[in-house]
């Protein structure tokens, strides 16, 4: 391209020179891309609004509760001191984002983004529900004021507020729990402003994003679409154009024999572009491969006869050279890379303890002679318990042997999801150790079953 061709790349298409905004009309679209991501989204919805529901031993199978910070996913718990599983979990899902992204471009933002979901299979539908299609919506608001445009738009604006304050609802579902939910709508709003208050903020947010900023989020304020430009490569797969077949455009003429292109330039696939652009143009960071302009040009192809495919997922090697997917280097490094990360995070998460234990000398005190010719250390206990049940604990010297754990006070009996702490003594002979400074290993027992081991230290007189 020469260029003025590319003079596209030096603006957002939904901004007119003139610096205003331009709104897109997304034609509606049809074909069996979109049948199946109707089908994705389907899905989606289903669990984005069943999950909240769904316990697992009395606690919600995922929770991102950022306030206590707790967070639970399918029914594990993690503290803040599971946090180095986190950072593994989300280096493995970055790199999994990267790789999917050098094989197959933005496809997740088309198919699976949040975003995308809820405007087009959502927001979108309701619009077109209670204003018509995109030629209706157009004329609707370029025309005055009247009955019908009032009527409209205020069952536009009330639906999309109501559908905001819904989501918004589970959102914070996901962050306290759907029994906190429910139970803050019982007691009422003055009993917990609060939490009102930011469910009110997300409402808007929703509010505002999925009535007018839209495609906007995509375009500006989502860094995907500009990471793509250093995530892609000539092999990775996008939906692209088929030039070499395509060009030259030409409007399609039944009663003569066909010199040009398979583009007929009926501009379909620009008019169902949610983001507007033309993807005739060549790869876009504001194209969310959505495929809505596959299924449009694949309707049109059936209308003229003319094969389908023009827009396609392709990569720009098999377009330009006819040549098929190649697994790349650097495919192949993100895979190894990717494999080894969830290979840790695998192997994190079996060995996981649902019980934590930390044992500390008491700090400034070496031992303390008894009656009876015996020694003592002071110890200082704390235990997180991350089970759904309180758990009576029973601390043993497992090495060396002869040695005995004496409690101070109650018996250490930790909460369900909480920490526990205690002091006891460990009284033994002095003649099982050889040296001034000892390792002596302990064993903590729930209900007589070892659950976890603890290595210390212990103070004598020997040298």
């Amino acid at each position: 391209m020469n260029q003025a061709e590319e003079s596209f790349r030096d603006h957002i298409g939904t901004i007119a020179e003139d610096g205003k905004r331009k709104w897109i009309f997304a034609k509606q679209v049809s074909g069996k891309l979109y049948q199946w991501r109707s089908y994705v989204s389907y899905v989606y919805l289903l669990i984005f609004f069943i999950l909240p529901w769904i316990k697992v031993n009395g606690r919600p199978l995922f929770l991102m509760n950022l306030i206590e910070r707790k967070f639970i996913l399918f029914g594990q718990v993690f503290w803040p001191q599971d946090f180095f599983v986190f950072v593994i979990a989300m280096l493995t899902f970055i790199v999994f984002i990267v790789l999917f992204t050098v094989v197959f471009g933005r496809i997740f933002c088309g198919w699976i983004c949040p975003q995308t979901i809820f405007m087009e299979m959502v927001f979108r539908k309701i619009e077109y529900l209670i204003e018509g299609n995109a030629d209706q919506q157009r004329r609707l608001n370029s025309q005055g004021w009247s009955k019908e445009k009032i009527l409209k738009k205020t069952a536009k604006v009330s639906a999309f507020f109501i559908l905001s304050f819904v989501i918004a609802n589970y959102f914070l579902a996901y962050i306290l729990g759907m029994d906190n939910v429910l139970l803050y709508m019982r007691e009422g709003i003055a009993a917990h402003l609060g939490t009102f208050v930011p469910l009110v903020i997300f409402t808007l947010i929703f509010f505002f994003v999925y009535l007018w900023f839209r495609e906007q989020v995509c375009l500006i304020v989502c860094p995907y679409g500009r990471l793509q430009g250093v995530m892609l490569d000539a092999d990775s797969i996008v939906v692209a154009y088929d030039y070499k077949r395509g060009e030259e455009r030409g409007k399609f003429n039944r009663h003569e024999t066909r010199t040009k292109g398979d583009c007929v330039d009926c501009n379909e696939c620009v008019k169902v572009c949610p983001t507007g652009i033309d993807i005739r143009n060549g790869t876009q960071l504001e194209c969310i491969n959505c495929t809505a302009c596959i299924d449009a040009c694949n309707n049109i192809m059936d209308k003229f006869d003319l094969k389908q495919g023009l827009i396609r997922y392709a990569s720009e090697n098999t377009i330009a050279k006819g040549e098929k997917l190649k697994f790349s280097l650097r495919t192949k490094a993100y895979t190894a890379v990717l494999a080894i990360l969830a290979g840790v995070l695998i192997t994190l998460l079996v060995t996981r303890k649902d019980i934590q234990t930390t044992v500390m000398r008491a700090q400034g005190m070496l031992y303390q002679k008894q009656e009876n010719g015996k020694i003592s250390n002071l110890y200082n206990v704390k235990m997180i318990n991350k089970t759904t049940h309180a758990i009576p604990v029973e601390i043993v010297v497992e090495e060396p042997k002869g040695a005995e754990v004496r409690m101070i006070g109650k018996h250490l009996n930790v909460p369900k999801e909480s920490i526990g702490d205690g002091m006891f003594f460990v009284v033994a002979d002095p003649a099982l150790f050889t040296h001034r400074k000892n390792k002596i290993e302990l064993a903590l027992y729930v209900n007589g079953k070892k659950v976890d081991e603890v290595k210390t230290t212990f103070m004598s007189p020997n040298n």
